[in-house]
């Protein structure tokens, strides 16, 4: 019987084949084809914590190993085509360095490289399967759109771990709720877990969990605290415990990387013995003071080594460091939250909410100073991490590294709001006034209001940078508020809020009467930055004896000094110092001149238009300060004359077209064009300070101001002139600024 039941088996076999045409290899028709995990087989996943459902550490399943990507070399192409795989329409962002925690097994892709275009992973560029020389510190990660593909089947895609996450951590006072001043610095710690806020329990608590939950609060310390109050506090109230057994090393960045526990649901009894954990987090001089006054920053033991710039937030930007009297940049090769956490606390804010790579906040320049920086995060300070110092061929300002830093809630975001624009970053400035109980909103007159006034306010506002200060707003509507509340607002650009600028106070005067002569703002996320090429001015100054009859139209446009009116004209010449400037942008916008096209001024004489008045001072100065030579360049052809090899060209003078300078490019002045100089026909001899500072009068928003400025020594004895030392205003250290400013003193300006 045993071969009639094979063969049995094998007519239906063949009948079963015979109707299903895949069998036969022809394809069947089907419906709108299913995403299915791979063309390889593949599977994918998001993993790590903390993080959001359509965020996370990436893992691919390939022959049934789950395994992670390199971030070398991964870009937001890249992540496009992964969150394409997950099932989301598109990615945001991506994070380097293992941001969710480090995976384990194979590392499946190193030196991932796509377009954005591939439907699949494995139509990008690779080193192969497998081979990879990272580590899973190099983990890279996606942030993807919280937006699925239409017809996308989850079930053989995305595996999302099910457990429990801290999702945030807060201070809650336990006393004088609601009448003690922002930030709140002391109080019991509550984490939100996915029912809600709870308490966590205090057996066990160490200094190190209160490091690591001050540092995600903002703080860059803490200290002890009278747990017998608290515990006596705790007797007389309910509280609802979710987390237990917090073990914390202190390095790390978020409370969930620590070892803890969760309380079931099914848990009667929680935390026996025992009461709700307390800290007391140690804020830095910015933020100690009592909210709605004046916080003064005060002054650190010693110079800082390290700052940030280019960040459009507090708290944030690239990272430089000084070294031998020099500000250079990081790079970011081992970047991590480790070491952005050193660099945060040390700065006097709290733990790295993020660390940054790939220039992120712009691209610095000059030197390059660290790489492979590899911290433990109990550094008091990021030179004291094991590093690698670095040759130029190491790497380039295409690597600069930044940051996110935790900052305490301070709430000034709340006491002001925009009415009346187009968008959520536009709009007439309304302040809230008064105390408790006479609380109201009110304007801000818009006399002497200006860039860096705006750009207080739209920091304040959480905003990023100001496009523009407007001092009339006739074409935004006020609503019910008309009452100017705030007048003779000054700021230096650098305040928190507008409280810490100068104002009136309860006195208000405005010169302008009427809600249309207030204040207003337009903000962006994104600003440019101007930067001077300081070696290139000392290459290039010389001297020439220009005579009269070539200088009419320079004389027309005020290039030259007061007393060329009185000149014998034509005969004769003026001195004058020439020298090239090459201007970079090296911010994350477009540099824009103020003005629109329609409103440029045509200049017959030299037969062209000027987009701005005044784009850049030149000045020679004494020792002590006093300018006894000066002149000024109008931007009458603002273009990119050359641009980094990525990075195409768009403003070009031609034709009236478009001026700017785009991100990435710079404007070169020749020496040899007219105004390109200083008019010195009346300095005597002697040591001075050559000064060029680029948009003097801030027409335009920048991210940055203070690297506008150039200062160099100069000797001129008559006949000859000396330019060296040339360098960026803030490209020194305090010390190394004051022996330049020292140099010239040393020998008296005497005629020779």
């Amino acid at each position: 019987m045993r071969p009639v039941s094979v063969w049995q088996w094998s007519l239906w076999g063949l009948l079963l084949c015979l109707l299903c045409s895949s069998c036969l290899g022809s394809p069947s028709p089907s419906t709108a084809p299913e995403k299915r995990a791979g063309s390889q087989g593949l599977r994918f996943r998001l993993a790590g914590f903390p993080r959001k459902p359509f965020e996370g550490r990436v893992e691919i399943q390939r022959a049934g190993e789950w395994g992670t990507i390199c971030d070398d070399d991964f870009t937001l192409q890249a992540a496009h085509v992964l969150c394409r795989e997950l099932g989301f329409t598109e990615a945001t962002g991506w994070t380097h360095s293992a941001k969710y925690g480090p995976g384990t097994g194979r590392i499946w892709l190193d030196n991932l490289s796509c377009s954005g275009t591939e439907q699949s992973v494995t139509e990008c560029a690779s080193r192969g399967w497998g081979n990879s020389d990272c580590t899973h510190d190099e983990d890279a990660g996606v942030i993807c759109k919280d937006e699925r593909l239409p017809g996308f089947s989850d079930s053989n895609v995305i595996e999302v771990e099910h457990h429990l996450q801290v999702e945030e951590v807060r201070i809650r006072p336990a006393v004088g709720r609601g009448r003690r001043p922002l930030p709140a610095t002391e109080g019991l710690v509550e984490v939100r877990l996915p029912d809600g806020w709870s308490q966590v329990c205090d057996k066990g608590w160490s200094a190190h969990n209160s490091h690591v939950v001050c540092g995600m609060l903002g703080f860059p310390s803490e200290k002890r605290v009278n747990v017998a109050f608290y515990r006596l506090l705790a007797q007389r109230q309910q509280h609802s415990f979710g987390l237990h057994g917090v073990a914390c090393v202190g390095t790390e960045a978020h409370l969930s990387l620590c070892s803890l526990e969760f309380y079931r649901a099914n848990d009667t009894t929680r935390c026996p013995g025992g009461g709700p954990a307390v800290v007391s987090c140690v804020p830095s001089p910015l933020y100690a003071a009592s909210s709605g006054q004046k916080k003064q920053q005060s002054k650190p033991q010693g110079e800082a080594r390290v700052r940030l710039k280019g960040g459009a937030h507090p708290g944030e930007g690239r990272v430089e460091v000084l070294k031998a009297g020099t500000w250079g940049t990081v790079c970011d090769r081992k970047w991590d939250l480790q070491a952005a956490s050193v660099v945060c606390r040390e700065l006097g804010f709290g733990s790295a909410r993020e660390a940054l790579s790939g220039a992120r906040m712009g691209q610095g320049m000059g030197a390059i100073h660290l790489s492979e920086v590899r911290c433990s995060g109990q550094e008091p300070s990021l030179w004291k991490c094991p590093h690698r110092n670095i040759t130029a061929e190491d790497c380039s300002h295409s690597q600069d590294a930044g940051v996110r830093c935790n900052l305490p809630y301070t709430g000034v975001e709340t006491k002001i709001r925009l009415s009346g624009g187009r968008s959520r970053h536009e709009g007439r400035v309304e302040v809230q006034t008064g105390g408790p109980g006479s609380l109201r909103w009110g304007l801000i007159c818009g006399d002497d209001w200006g860039t860096l006034e705006a750009m207080v306010a739209c920091r304040q506002l959480g905003l990023g940078y100001a496009n523009h200060g407007l001092q009339e707003t006739w074409y935004w509507d006020s609503g019910n508020v008309t009452e100017v509340v705030m007048s003779g607002v000054h700021c230096t650009g650098t305040e928190l809020s507008l409280d810490q600028c100068a104002h009136h106070g309860t006195h208000v005067a405005c010169k302008r009467t009427g809600s249309h002569f207030t204040a207003g703002v337009i903000c962006s996320e994104t600003a440019s930055d101007l930067l001077l090429h300081s070696a290139l001015v000392q290459e290039s100054a010389y001297i020439e004896d220009r005579p009269l009859h070539m200088l009419y139209c320079a004389a027309e446009e005020n290039c030259l000094a007061s007393s060329a009116r009185s000149a014998d004209w034509p005969y004769g010449h003026r001195r004058l110092l020439r020298f090239s400037s090459q201007i970079h942008n090296l911010g994350r916008a477009d540099f824009r001149p103020k003005a629109g096209r329609h409103s440029w001024v045509w200049h017959e004489c030299h037969g062209h238009y000027h987009s701005m008045d005044i784009f850049t001072h030149y000045d020679i100065l004494t020792p002590n300060g006093t300018k006894v030579a000066e002149g000024h360049k109008a931007s009458f052809c603002l273009e990119d004359t050359e641009c980094q090899e990525d990075v195409s060209k768009r403003y070009e003078c031609a034709n009236f077209g478009e001026q700017g300078i785009t991100v990435g490019c710079w404007d070169l002045y020749r020496h040899d064009i007219d105004c390109q100089w200083i008019d010195i026909t009346d300095v005597k001899p002697g040591n001075y300070v050559l000064q060029v500072v680029i948009n003097p009068n801030f027409e335009v928003a920048e991210s940055d101001f203070t690297n506008n400025a150039m200062k160099c020594n100069c000797k001129y004895d008559g006949h000859r002139i000396w330019v060296h030392n040339c360098h960026i205003g803030d490209a020194f250290s305090e010390e190394a600024n004051r022996r330049f400013e020292r140099y010239p003193g040393q020998t008296s300006n005497q005629i020779i």
